[in-house]
């Protein structure tokens, strides 16, 4: 059972469980999601190679890597966009591999992307709404007959909308087209419709890119606040290592599609294998000197 069953905290009416809540929700496995021996190759080039984690319930887990280290083609290959050249991907103890991406999100994964792919010309509220589509069930039969069932799932996906967008801080933004948004407020426009697909796994590809310090500081208290309020977890890939030594439970550390490191944050911060990835080898050697 996921937060967004009968005590759920976005479907109306908006009540965020209690800490109580949270950490009592009954769940199939201690960890949401796990990636077994996942390759992912184009031809002759792996892109991702065995790799295998563990994400616990409730937790926010990042994976980092400099550019190129097949962080958001590890997001595909979890969201099916990507089908897996070998391994496995299990969330919540059922395999997800070989499913659709819409099958998937109606499992509870959703995502943002890198680079935001709002509905610009659509409202605030619009952008919302059709993040909540997935969950709906009149169809088109029922729309276009303008059914009462539609008319009265449509009001409820109305007003969950209303209530994720005050929830990220938009509220007094639901009619404004998208477009005309500033930067960090699309950010969060996309985040609020992620939510709305009623996740149970939400993975966040780079949230804070672009972002003015001020920014990124409050970004990063949501994220941390979307586990503490709502017992979502967070899958994170995020370039600010601020951002990730600030909020992550535990890190993984990619290199050329492969992992070279895993643990907390501090232990990543130390890890000469990492060091050597983002400033070289003589950084690393210098690091081990100190360290002796």
């Amino acid at each position: 059972m996921s937060p967004w069953s009968q005590k759920s905290p976005l479907k109306p009416p908006f009540v965020r469980p209690s800490k109580e809540e949270i950490m009592t929700t009954v769940t199939k496995s201690e960890f949401i999601l796990e990636t077994v021996h996942v390759t992912k190759q184009f031809g002759g080039l792996t892109a991702v190679k065995d790799l295998s984690i563990q994400v616990p319930q409730k937790s926010i887990y990042s994976v980092i890597g400099p550019n190129g280290a097949g962080k958001t083609t590890f997001f595909n290959c979890i969201t099916g966009f990507y089908k897996v050249t070998e391994g496995d991907i299990i969330l919540d103890g059922e395999s997800i591999v070989g499913l659709r991406p819409d099958i998937i999100v109606k499992k509870g994964i959703s995502r943002t992307y890198q680079n935001i792919r709002l509905f610009q010309n659509l409202t605030a509220l619009e952008n919302v709404m059709v993040g909540h589509h997935p969950r709906m069930k009149a169809g088109w039969f029922g729309a276009v007959l303008n059914t009462p069932g539609a008319r009265h799932e449509e009001a409820a996906t109305r007003k969950l909308a209303m209530d994720l967008l005050e929830f990220v801080g938009l509220k007094g933004f639901e009619y404004e087209l998208a477009t005309n948004l500033p930067y960090g407020q699309q950010r969060r426009l996309e985040i609020a419709r992620a939510l709305a697909s009623e996740p149970k796994l939400l993975l966040l590809d780079e949230p804070t890119a672009g972002m003015n310090p001020s920014e990124t500081e409050e970004m990063t208290e949501f994220i941390d606040n979307l586990r503490k309020e709502l017992g979502i977890t967070v899958l994170l890939i995020e370039h600010d290592m601020r951002v990730v030594m600030t909020i992550s439970d535990i890190i993984t550390v990619l290199d050329y599609g492969e992992k070279i490191a895993e643990g907390k944050p501090e232990d990543v911060r130390a890890n000469p294998r990492v060091i050597e990835a983002y400033l070289g080898r003589g950084a690393a050697t210098q690091h081990e000197a100190q360290a002796a």
